[in-house]
């Protein structure tokens, strides 16, 4: 609930290694996700994916529920896929239409999740992840694109994640992938609407700005974890993508 996460907000960005859906039935406030600033309101839904930056803002007067899970947590594969798709919105709400459905997933998780806590194996353990399934099918969390991506960029995205830190260079992903540049490229503009190279610049600078803001991380230990020769490379390449010097954009996070 909002009141235990006030007790416990300090203000700080935190980053976690598991999802947070938080559900909000009253009030308003805001909430920082990767460093875009988000209202809230009744009817709002948060999603932080494992690995965001965020913080809650003004949490005040919000009134409503916080789920946290695991990525193995959700119990139905189609689900799962969802939940570990790399573009979905921070905040939304629900239709009005559908939120008398989200509501009741959520207080029945809540009740069986409760019911089920002293319950350490059987097919009663299941519920809640049957369960949380059901909630996040409900809440049918919306892609930041509005186009559908093919699986070529599901394939590229995936492959980016995994490898950013060390290779920038969009050769590479179209050598490992099995295609050309090109169509890397074509994939990459038709679900995004950037080049396959602006989305590899895009991810090295995400992550650079969770290293700078969240664990505080001076340009030559950024360099080092983002596979850069050197602190002076590094900031080059911060600055050419932001306009602004890495020491700078983290003094005016901070």
């Amino acid at each position: 609930m909002f009141q235990r996460l006030r007790a416990l907000n300090t203000g700080r960005t935190q980053r976690a290694d598991f999802y947070v859906l938080a559900i909000v039935d009253a009030g308003a406030g805001t909430v920082t996700v990767d460093f875009v600033r988000h209202p809230l309101s009744a009817r709002s839904v948060v999603w932080i994916s494992p690995g965001a930056v965020h913080r809650w803002d003004d949490i005040a007067d919000l009134v409503g529920h916080l789920v946290l899970f695991v990525p193995t947590a959700p119990i139905s594969a189609a689900v799962r896929s969802r939940v570990a798709s790399a573009d979905v919105a921070a905040t939304w709400m629900p239709p009005a239409a559908v939120w008398p459905l989200v509501d009741a997933a959520r207080h029945h998780l809540l009740l069986e999740t409760a019911a089920t806590a002293a319950v350490v194996a059987g097919a009663q353990s299941e519920i809640p992840a049957i369960l949380l399934s059901a909630l996040i099918a409900r809440i049918d969390p919306p892609r930041v694109s509005s186009a559908q991506a093919d699986s070529t960029f599901d394939t590229f995205r995936a492959s980016v994640e995994e490898h950013f830190r060390r290779h920038r260079d969009v050769g590479y992903y179209a050598r490992v992938l099995g295609f050309v540049p090109r169509t890397l490229t074509r994939a990459t503009q038709d679900a995004t609407g950037r080049s396959a190279k602006g989305y590899i610049v895009d991810r090295v600078i995400l992550e650079a700005k969770r290293l700078l803001a969240h664990d505080r991380f001076t340009s030559a230990r950024c360099a080092a974890e983002l596979g850069f020769p050197d602190a002076s490379n590094f900031s080059i390449f911060f600055r050419n993508a932001t306009g602004t010097r890495p020491g700078a954009w983290q003094s005016a996070f901070g």
